[in-house]
């Protein structure tokens, strides 16, 4: 009517937008808190605010949280179309959402455990392993896990995932490919700690981007007795028993960047 002002206008406005429930809101709220904890369980590792069993547990309840959001977002959907809740459809919808993708993939790395064998020290010389040199008093330090390859253990386990974890034999001179060694290293984003030509290998730490584990590499450069030289190279995970692949994912990459 034109006899009513402004602040009555909006105010019968704010009165027909229906609100939704109470239960519609947790439920969503729910599914974002439980996103934070997922995503900072990774990243307050990554930055010192707790140690990896801290962030694990805070990740956790954050997958705890994605998983009854799911439920009773199915739930609460359901009883929203029968008793024909409009407002509480929205917010259903973007917590169901929001809990399927932490699921997922959640999922995904649940499944690369399982699809590969529960082993963390990768090496394409099973016989005779690369020996780390700096880096050993490093993993030392933080409580690492052993370095000692037991061939016995580990060697069938390996080959069986990753037949392609081999020696790569190239016609180059060792000291040419223990630089080119190093340039792959850089370019694939690893911090290159220790470089000796007398040992002809070099040493580098991959950090990862979510809860920032720490693994070491090391390549060793070494003449072959035909021609050119024998490369291998190793990759062991500092923490965690089975690596998800990672490391002989590493490798592969190493040594597809020194075929050129």
């Amino acid at each position: 009517p034109h006899w009513m002002t402004p602040w009555k206008i909006g105010s019968v406005i704010e009165d027909d937008i229906e609100k939704p429930r109470w239960w519609a809101q947790a439920i969503m709220i729910g599914s974002i808190i439980g996103a934070v904890l997922l995503v900072m369980g990774g990243f307050g590792t990554r930055l010192g605010m707790w140690s990896y069993s801290g962030g694990f547990t805070v990740a956790s309840g954050g997958v705890l949280l994605a998983a009854a959001g799911f439920f009773l977002g199915v739930i609460g959907y359901i009883v929203a179309l029968r008793k024909g809740l409009k407002a509480e459809r929205s917010n259903i919808l973007i917590a169901l959402v929001i809990c399927t993708i932490l699921l997922v993939q959640v999922g995904m790395q649940m499944n690369a455990v399982s699809s590969v064998p529960a082993i963390h020290n990768i090496s394409t010389d099973t016989q005779d392993p690369p020996a780390f040199d700096a880096l050993v008093a490093v993993r030392e330090a933080e409580g690492a896990n052993p370095l000692a390859y037991d061939a016995s253990v580990l060697a069938q386990q390996q080959q069986q995932s990753y037949p392609w974890v081999q020696t790569l034999k190239v016609p180059t001179n060792p000291g040419i490919v223990l630089n080119q060694a190093v340039s792959v290293l850089e370019d694939l984003g690893l911090e290159v700690v220790n470089v000796s030509v007398e040992q002809g290998i070099a040493e580098a730490t991959d950090t990862t981007f979510w809860f920032g584990f720490k693994d070491d590499v090391v390549v060793r450069v070494r003449e072959n007795a035909e021609s050119g030289s024998l490369v291998d190279v190793r990759s062991v995970s500092r923490v965690g028993r089975s690596d998800l692949g990672v490391n002989a994912k590493r490798i592969g990459a190493i040594l597809q960047g020194l075929r050129g």
